[in-house]
């Protein structure tokens, strides 16, 4: 059994004793509380941004290729680095890659620190470094469809190269299940909605006949305690109980 299943199944036990299974017969099957939990995974992922979680990846770029389909973990592209500041025409270690600024700086400011140099000269050499990502390439504009996730470049790739991927993706599911904050928010989101699909079985058949006189069930009072149980879950989300990060500075 994956840390996954057994994570799930921790989460069907929980559910299961908070509805009283052993005391009494509880006639949800393994796919109900599957549902239930695929359901309290995605409310989560939807409206928490404690689902994500911020990341770094690589892609090697092929020649005259401008479009590539990124896992489907992925939620966000921030931002995309190469691996030097020179122009995209050129290859290997030499040619335009060959930055004589960058060398120069590491040898004179960066061994002989203690005889010259200073923050002055890092910030400089910071700016200089800035600008010309600017002007040569250092800086790639893109587009990311969340959907597809297709990564576009607006710049034809001239030749192959490595680049270094800002993003956000999807934090696995058992990952989430154990964390301190939204673990708990998806074990009871999961039985509020269990309480609802009982309740939708047991209302059906509000009263069995017997001998005794009959047994009322309580199907109508399942449904309603499901119900304002995930309404104050939700609640819950806007008020970041599950961990997640508070908004900034909003205007209007």
């Amino acid at each position: 059994m994956t840390e996954s299943e057994n994570q799930r199944q921790e989460v069907v036990e929980y559910v299961q004793t908070m509805l009283g299974a052993g005391m009494i017969d509880v006639e949800l099957d393994p796919a109900h509380y599957n549902t239930a939990i695929d359901r309290a995974l995605r409310k989560f992922r939807q409206r928490s941004s404690n689902a994500v979680e911020e990341s770094f990846g690589f892609i090697m770029l092929q020649m005259d290729t401008n479009e590539y389909y990124l896992p489907k973990e992925v939620q966000s592209v921030r931002q995309l680095f190469r691996r030097s500041i020179g122009s995209r025409s050129g290859g290997g270690n030499g040619g335009t890659l060959f930055e004589p600024f960058n060398l120069a700086y590491s040898n004179t400011y960066l061994l002989s620190s203690s005889n010259m140099g200073g923050l002055a000269t890092y910030f400089a050499f910071a700016s200089y470094q800035k600008m010309v990502g600017k002007m040569f390439g250092s800086e790639i504009n893109f587009t990311f469809n969340p959907t597809t996730k297709l990564l576009t470049l607006m710049q034809r790739p001239r030749t192959e190269e490595e680049l270094l991927i800002w993003m956000y993706n999807e934090r696995p599911d058992f990952n989430l299940l154990q964390d301190p904050f939204a673990g708990q928010w998806l074990r009871d989101y999961a039985l509020a909605t269990c309480k609802i699909m009982l309740g939708e079985a047991r209302e059906k058949f509000s009263q069995i006949a017997s001998p005794q006189g009959g047994t009322t069930l309580n199907g109508t009072q399942l449904k309603s305690e499901g119900k304002a149980e995930i309404e104050q879950l939700e609640l819950d989300l806007v008020n970041y109980k599950d961990g997640g990060k508070p908004l900034t500075f909003v205007i209007g």
